[in-house]
């Protein structure tokens, strides 16, 4: 993920804060040497971070600091103070047109990854109850328009194309089409290039005029770094963009453009695309990524993954009857597909503060194995699922043929099962209380984390 290598390096000259009682300022002048390394390796623009350390040696620099109980603590909190303003300072939401349709218009350099995460994008408007269309401007690219076809039927999209057809007349022709048929937002995916010329831009232009859009959305791959700003400063020049969405944040990117684009371009990161999975796409909050980034967790986006991930209803019943000892087998192949959509542990650590994300790093859910539990649940009768105390040699036997598995694999997922239901038995009282209020509001992490290496 983003900004490992930073957050490990901030951490560590932190650490170094931690064990002094009073600072002084010598002490912070050596820390911002640390952060300005840290942030030069991770790719930030040398102006942006001769600003950055600037602000907060002058911030830590008074009294309240150096004379304060915990100033390390204070000496956190102004970095992450500094870290979410040079990010944007707060959640700026889609531009959306009093007109209908609205109009956003994807634009950047060739495999920054416009047309998945534009996809990605309007399959997320759509759950804020909007009628997306999106539209195939590309038509330079081979395949751009049978891919764009392709994610929008996987997403059960509509998506209007005319073939090699000029862009502009495109454009014109689909907002007319989304006035007919209901759709109130239009995504066009628009052409890119492997590099900036002056034909690409004259064409964007052509198009922006053409339909007034709301948002030009500038999409950027952030694995690309300092060129990614570059890009953006060209796009903004040229086109005017109102807003950035940052692909590509799972790879190994140093998170340079992230902390580099708001700055030189003064335009909002708005969205990011986390993953490969058509679901992977969050609204991107610079107070947010500043506290992962500090190693101080995201709590909320982590609540927000799991509200997207879990039925509410079905969470609260399991916790009754996790309170009841009545969880079932059927219950526990629920929890485990709702847990599937949580993503990987290592990314899930990150948001939890106090928790070590390195030692979960690169953790997934073991596919197979949960594709081999749900099969050998699936292969029972009702009465073997709710209980499972009568699966002997015989029914495990005929469970394992049904489900393709060995008997060895279903006494697995029962050691499992057991585990958790002796692990729920040794609460009692207040904490089972607790524990049901936390699963009411999490979506039920009291099923266990069953699949998981």
């Amino acid at each position: 993920m983003a900004f490992e290598s930073l957050s490990d390096k901030l951490t560590a000259a932190f650490k170094r804060l931690r064990g002094k009682g009073r600072l002084t300022p010598a002490d912070i002048k050596e820390a911002m040497r640390e952060v300005r390394l840290a942030l030069l390796d991770a790719d930030v623009s040398y102006k942006v971070v001769k600003d950055f350390t600037k602000a907060v040696t002058e911030r830590a620099s008074g009294s309240d600091v150096l004379e304060a109980l915990s100033p390390s603590q204070m000496v956190i909190k102004i970095v992450n103070e500094e870290l979410c303003s040079l990010m944007g300072g707060e959640n700026q939401k889609l531009n959306i047109s009093s007109r209908t349709p609205s109009v956003v218009m994807l634009v950047g350099l060739q495999g920054a990854g416009k047309t998945t995460n534009g996809a990605k994008l309007a399959g997320y408007i759509r759950k804020q109850g909007k009628r997306p269309l999106l539209v195939a401007c590309d038509i330079y690219r081979p395949a751009a328009i049978k891919q764009l076809e392709t994610v929008g039927a996987q997403l059960d999209l509509p998506v209007f194309q005319m073939g090699q057809t000029n862009p502009v007349d495109i454009a014109k022709a689909a907002v007319e089409h989304a006035r007919k048929h209901g759709n109130d937002i239009v995504f066009l995916d628009t052409a890119g290039r492997l590099h900036i010329d002056e034909e690409l831009m004259d064409e964007l232009r052509n198009i922006r005029d053409a339909v007034e859009p709301a948002e030009i959305l500038l999409v950027v791959d952030a694995m690309t770094g300092q060129d990614a700003v570059n890009a953006a400063v060209a796009f903004d020049e040229a086109l005017g963009v109102t807003g950035v969405m940052l692909t590509k944040l799972d790879g190994d990117a140093r998170g340079g453009a992230a902390l580099s684009i708001r700055a030189a371009t003064g335009k909002p990161i708005k969205f990011i695309g986390t993953g490969e999975k058509l679901d992977m796409i969050e609204p991107f909050h610079p107070d947010r990524m500043a506290s992962r980034i500090l190693g101080m967790g995201d709590v909320l986006t982590l609540i927000e993954k799991a509200e997207q991930s879990f039925d509410e209803q079905k969470a609260k019943e399991a916790a009754e009857r996790l309170l009841q000892n009545r969880f079932t087998l059927s219950d526990y192949l629920d929890q485990m597909n709702q847990l599937r959509g949580m993503g990987d542990l290592g990314d899930i650590a990150g948001m939890i503060p106090g928790v070590d994300a390195k030692a979960l790093r690169g953790a997934k859910m073991d596919e197979k194995q949960l594709a081999r539990q749900e099969a050998i649940i699936l292969s029972m009768t009702k009465a073997e699922r709710n209980n499972p105390s009568i699966l002997n040699s015989s029914r495990k036997k005929r469970i394992a043929a049904g489900s393709g598995t060995s008997v060895v694999d279903i006494n697995r997922l029962l050691k499992q099962y057991d585990a958790m239901q002796q692990m729920v038995k040794q609460f009692s009282g207040k904490n089972m209380k607790k524990m049901q209020r936390k699963m009411g509001r999490m979506g039920g992490f009291g099923g266990g984390f069953p699949g998981m290496f």
